[in-house]
């Protein structure tokens, strides 16, 4: 079955709604954006965030140790790399956590996605390009971009309730969706249930 993530959550009504909707993941993003919160921000959420959804952390070029800190210290359960994070960064947060790694691509064409596979990470995010943003555009892509790959894959970049089970027709691993969960900048409790819904009952 398809896979739900709902990312870029901070507020604890947040919490309360993918509690109620519960989707596979959630994202706490740590990296400079109007949804980043901080190590403790982070830690009080996933306090309240039902054991049974896993918080991924959202990191663009950080420092490894933050990174080590907050999965050693269970505030993340996932790692997902939105920078310019290259082989050997990943092999060493490897090294030094047990924690699945989310390695982001801006797709722009079907060579760089497939080199992006090489890479030692579990799973690939693949997102649109924007050269002003790392990632949470809000806009979609060409879905035709994308290669065969063999690397499990989350499909972001402008999905909403609208599009997301025509997203689903991509066969990624998982469908991460942050601003089509929200209405004026803010998490909508309705929508992010809508979209579990449409992935759990009909994807």
């Amino acid at each position: 079955m398809t896979k739900i993530k709902i990312c870029g959550l901070s507020q604890s009504q947040d919490i309360l709604a993918v509690n109620k909707a519960k989707p596979d993941y959630v994202g706490f993003v740590f990296a400079e954006s109007r949804r980043q919160v901080t190590p403790a921000q982070a830690r009080a959420l996933k306090s309240i965030l039902d054991p049974h959804i896993l918080a991924v952390g959202v990191f663009v070029d950080a420092k490894p140790h933050e990174i080590i800190r907050l999965c050693r210290d269970g505030v993340i359960d996932l790692i997902q790399l939105h920078g310019h994070e290259d082989a050997a960064y990943i092999k060493a947060l490897k090294k030094a956590v047990p924690n699945l790694i989310i390695k982001a691509v801006r797709v722009q064409d079907p060579q760089q996605v497939l080199d992006a596979q090489k890479l030692p990470c579990d799973y690939l995010l693949l997102d649109s390009a924007d050269p002003s943003a790392a990632g949470g555009t809000g806009k979609t892509f060409d879905h035709r971009l994308i290669p065969p790959l063999e690397k499990p894959f989350f499909l972001a970049g402008g999905l909403h309730a609208g599009n997301i089970k025509a997203a689903a027709g991509c066969r990624p691993y998982g469908l991460d969706v942050s601003s089509g969960a929200e209405t004026n900048g803010s998490k909508d409790p309705a929508k992010i249930e809508e979209i579990v819904k449409i992935v759990r009952s009909e994807i």
